[in-house]
């Protein structure tokens, strides 16, 4: 009984996570569609695997030097691989004074909620 308890959480947290993801790819979409830049924290060699198009290739190890070139009040989504970079490019940005910021989630999952 104890095993069907711990299945059933796990199935219902992924799924809650999923949805999660939909609904932040689906939102950086939505801006990106309104002309927000589309910055990709990725490594380059990530960057050159593949990228959405028109991102830009800020990687959150060197981000702060790139700053100086986004706009503090233009909207910006950030994506990597799997949301965790682009949710500490996300924390960086607002932290150093950037209102409108998106943490988009990752690559695939950008594809994915675009198709």
């Amino acid at each position: 009984m104890k095993l069907i308890h711990a299945l059933l959480l796990a199935v219902l947290s992924f799924s809650s996570l999923s949805a999660f993801a939909s609904e932040r790819a689906e939102k950086g979409w939505q801006w990106i569609d309104q002309g927000a830049v589309i910055v990709d924290v990725r490594t380059p060699q990530e960057f050159r695997s593949g990228h959405l198009e028109n991102a830009v290739n800020y990687p959150l190890s060197d981000i702060a030097q790139y700053i100086t070139q986004l706009d503090k009040t233009q909207p910006i989504v950030v994506y990597c691989r799997s949301g965790a970079r682009s949710g500490r490019a996300y924390d960086y940005l607002q932290s150093q004074g950037f209102i409108q910021v998106h943490n988009a989630g990752g690559y695939v999952e950008m594809n994915q909620a675009r198709n």
